[in-house]
C-alpha cells in the first residue's frame, strides 16, 4: 500500500481526494466529506475502489508538485519513451461534484493506462456500467457517476480501462461528474475552462493572505490545505478528509474525523485572523454559534458538518484497514464524551472575536452567558479531557485549566467590554479553580504540572497552559513542566500526547508522536526564551511534510512515516500559529489577535 505521505489532496470545498504517487485516487467520498466513500482502495485494495491513471508501466511518479498558490496538483512520469504529466483537480463546487484528470504529453511518446472502478458506499457496492457516446455512465442507488473522455474506454473485471498513447502535446482529458442518481444528468464542463478558472479561484484566494516572512511559502501551503477542509456551504472545518488511518501500524486506534471539532476553535480563528482571512474566520465563528445553540448541558465536542449532533459509531468490516489496522469505523462516538475544556474552548473563541475586527453580536453574548452558568455547576466533576479517552473519567489538569479561561474570559467580557454579567462571582470562581489546579495539578518535587488530579502522568496539552494565559511562558512551574515533557514525553525530540501504557485511556496499543504537540513545544521553548531550540524544532517538523507540504496527525518515530488520519487540520493550525510566533520572536495568548 501507499505510505500515508505518498498522497496528496485535491478539493472542491464540499469535499476532498487523495491522490498517491503512483497516479491512483484512492480515497473520495461523494457528494460530502463525510459521505461514504466511492473510491475505498485506501483503507483496503483497489477492489474497494480506486481510479488510477499513469503510464503503462505503472510505479511511483518522478515528480510532483501544486501550482503556485493552488490546489491543482501536477504529477510528471519520465519513462524510456517520454514524459508526461497529469492534472488533477476539482473545480469548487457547483450543481454537482468534477473530479478532472488532463493528461499532457511533454516529450516523446508514452503508453497510458487509466483503471476506473467506482465502489460506492464504502466500497461495497459496485454499479450498474453504461457505455454512451460521451464516456460511460455508473449507478448504484442514491448515486450517479459520469465519465466524459475523447480516449478509448473497454470494460474489464468490473472496471473501465482506458489504453491511449499521448505524445509531445497533446492533451487527453477526463471529467468524472457526480450527481444524485434521481435528477437528470448534468451539462458536461469543458476540462481546460474549468482548469482557467480553479487557477484563477485559488490564486485570488492566496493573493489575500498577508503574511510575510521567513515561512511564507510553508503558511502558505497550509492556509491551503486548511482552506481544502473547509465545508463551504456552513463554515465548518473538517478536522480531516479521512477516517481510520491508524495511530499505530496494525492497531485499533483508528478513528473518523470528518468532523468539526470544538477544540481546534481558537486555534483556526486565531490562524486565519492573522493571515487575513476574516471572511473565512467569520464563517467558522457563526458554524461555532449555531452548532452550540441549544441547552449548554448538551455542549458535545464535535458536531457534523451543518453541526449535526448525532454521530453514530459504526464499523464497517468488510474494508480490512489501511495495512490492515482494523477496524474501519464511520462516524465518532466521543461526540457524546464529557469533555469540560469545550466550554472552555468555545468561550476563549468568541472573547477571541471580541478583541479583533470581527462584529459581535448581543445573540453571541447571550449564548455564552447560558454556556458559563453551566459550566458553573459542573467544572469540578471528572471528565474524559482534552483527548477524548475511553477509560475512566478523571481530573484532568488541562480540563480545569479551561474551565479557568471560560471564567477569565467572561470577567474580561464584563470589564473590558462593558458586557452585562455577574463579573464578581465568575472573578471568584475563576481565583477559585486557579487556586485549585496549582494545588492538586502540580507536583511541587518534580516541579512539573500533571495530566491528571493525584497522578504522576504527564500530558502534552500541559504545554498551552501559558498560551491561555493561566502562567507566564518564563514561570518556573512552566519552565519544569517543558523539561519534564522534553525528559519523559518525547520520542527523537517529538512529543507524545501522553504515554497510553500509563494512562488508562482504555485503549490497547500505542500511538505516534503527535504533530500538534510539537508545535506547541516549539511555541512553549520560544516562551520560555529559549529561541534556538524553538527554531531548530520547527524546523525539524517542517521536514516531516510530505513532498507537497502535508502533514497527517502523527509521526511513527520508529518507522520513519507518518501516520493518523490525513490532511490534519489540527497540525497545519498548529503549524501557522508556530511560524507567526517565530516570525514575531514573541508568543501571543489565545485570545488576542496575531
Amino acid at each position: 500500500m501507499a505510505r500515508i505521505e505518498d498522497y496528496a489532496v485535491v478539493g472542491d470545498l464540499h469535499t476532498a481526494a487523495l491522490i498517491s504517487t503512483e497516479g491512483s485516487i484512492d480515497w473520495l467520498c461523494l457528494p460530502r466529506f463525510d459521505s461514504p466513500a466511492c473510491f475505498s482502495a485506501l483503507l483496503d485494495t483497489p477492489e474497494a475502489g480506486r481510479w488510477l491513471l499513469a503510464p503503462e508501466g505503472g510505479g511511483e511518479c518522478t515528480r510532483r508538485q501544486y501550482r503556485p498558490h493552488t490546489l491543482i496538483l501536477e504529477t510528471e512520469w519520465e519513462t524510456e519513451d517520454g514524459t508526461v504529466r497529469v492534472i488533477d483537480f476539482m473545480p469548487p463546487r457547483d450543481a454537482v461534484a468534477d473530479i478532472v484528470r488532463i493528461v499532457v504529453g511533454i516529450s516523446g511518446s508514452v503508453k497510458m493506462r487509466g483503471e476506473l472502478g467506482l465502489r460506492f458506499d464504502y466500497g461495497h457496492i459496485v454499479p450498474w456500467v453504461r457505455r454512451d457516446k460521451r464516456g460511460m455512465h455508473a449507478i448504484a442507488g442514491p448515486d450517479a457517476a459520469y465519465l466524459v473522455t475523447p480516449a478509448p474506454l473497454q470494460g474489464e473485471r468490473l472496471r473501465t480501462i482506458s489504453e491511449f498513447t499521448v505524445r509531445a502535446g497533446n492533451r487527453v482529458p477526463f471529467v468524472l461528474t457526480w450527481a444524485p442518481s434521481h435528477v437528470p444528468r448534468p451539462r458536461s464542463v469543458d476540462p481546460e475552462h474549468v482548469l482557467e478558472g480553479t487557477e484563477s479561484f485559488w490564486q485570488e484566494w492566496s493573493a489575500r493572505c498577508r503574511i510575510t516572512g521567513k515561512y511564507k511559502d510553508a503558511i502558505e501551503r497550509s492556509l491551503i490545505t486548511l482552506k481544502a477542509l473547509t465545508y463551504a456551504p456552513t463554515g465548518g472545518i473538517v478536522a480531516a478528509v479521512t477516517t481510520s488511518l491508524p495511530e499505530q501500524l496494525g492497531g485499533p486506534r483508528n478513528w473518523d474525523y470528518r468532523f468539526c471539532w470544538l477544540r481546534d476553535a481558537t486555534l483556526t480563528l486565531q490562524a486565519l485572523l492573522a493571515a487575513g482571512y476574516t471572511d473565512e474566520a467569520a464563517a467558522w465563528r457563526d458554524w461555532l454559534l449555531r452548532a452550540v445553540a441549544g441547552d449548554p448541558a448538551d455542549l458535545q465536542i464535535m458536531y457534523g458538518l451543518h453541526g449535526e449532533r448525532r454521530l453514530p459509531e459504526m464499523e464497517l468490516p468488510w474494508l480490512a484497514g489501511y495495512e490492515k489496522s482494523a477496524p474501519v469505523r464511520t462516524g465518532n462516538g466521543a461526540a457524546q464524551q464529557l469533555q469540560l475544556d469545550v466550554w472552555g474552548e468555545v468561550l476563549d473563541c468568541l472573547s477571541l472575536t471580541r478583541n479583533s475586527l470581527l462584529k459581535h453580536s448581543d445573540e453571541a453574548w447571550d449564548v455564552q452567558v447560558a454556556l458559563m452558568e453551566h459550566l458553573e455547576g459542573v467544572w469540578d466533576q471528572p471528565d474524559n479531557g482534552l483527548w477524548e479517552m475511553r477509560g475512566p473519567r478523571r481530573h484532568f489538569t488541562h480540563s480545569k485549566v479551561m474551565a479557568w479561561v471560560a471564567a477569565d474570559r467572561m470577567v474580561k467580557g464584563v470589564r473590558e467590554s462593558g458586557l452585562p454579567g455577574p463579573a464578581d462571582r465568575w472573578e471568584a470562581l475563576r481565583d477559585r479553580i486557579h487556586r485549585e489546579v496549582m494545588a492538586n495539578g502540580f507536583d511541587p518535587v518534580r516541579n512539573t504540572f500533571v495530566q491528571s488530579y493525584g497522578r504522576p502522568e504527564l500530558d502534552a496539552s500541559l504545554l498551552l497552559l501559558p498560551r491561555v494565559g493561566f502562567l507566564p511562558p518564563d514561570d518556573p512551574k512552566m519552565l519544569g513542566t517543558i523539561d519534564a515533557i522534553q525528559r519523559e514525553l518525547t520520542e527523537d525530540g517529538f512529543v507524545l500526547r501522553y504515554r497510553p501504557e500509563k494512562s488508562d485511556d482504555g485503549l490497547p496499543g500505542n500511538e505516534g508522536v503527535f504533530l500538534a504537540c510539537s508545535f506547541w513545544m516549539v511555541e512553549a521553548l520560544l516562551g520560555a526564551g529559549r529561541r534556538r531550540e524553538s527554531a531548530r524544532l520547527f524546523e525539524r517538523l517542517l521536514a516531516l511534510r510530505n513532498d507537497v507540504g502535508l502533514l497527517s496527525e502523527q509521526w511513527g518515530v520508529s518507522e520513519g512515516r507518518q501516520l493518523g488520519n490525513t490532511p490534519q487540520a489540527f497540525s497545519h493550525f498548529a503549524l501557522v500559529t508556530s511560524a507567526l510566533e517565530i516570525h514575531q520572536q514573541s508568543v501571543r495568548q489565545s485570545n488576542k489577535p496575531m
